[in-house]
């Protein structure tokens, strides 16, 4: 995983990883949710690599669409 930029300075994600299928995120509790196409679809998943690469809204967005905040991969549960 790899620092997020953080340009708000108030982000809740701390780190994120990318893959080709998926984006993992991170939160300053050390929590970490994996996102995946499967799980959010292919429009969100788009949105959180870019805003992951940006350093800049990726937490408000998890936060602002529920099938994104509920969609994380069951199967790679958080911790």
């Amino acid at each position: 995983m790899q620092p997020y930029g953080n340009r708000s300075g108030i982000s809740g994600v701390v780190a994120y990883e990318i893959g080709e299928d998926f984006v993992r995120a991170q939160f300053d509790g050390g929590e970490t949710y994996r996102y995946s196409k499967k799980g959010v679809g292919a429009r969100h998943l788009a949105e959180l690599k870019r805003l992951a690469k940006l350093g800049e809204g990726l937490s408000t967005y998890i936060s602002q669409h529920p099938e994104v905040r509920h969609g994380y991969d069951r199967d790679d549960p958080p911790g």
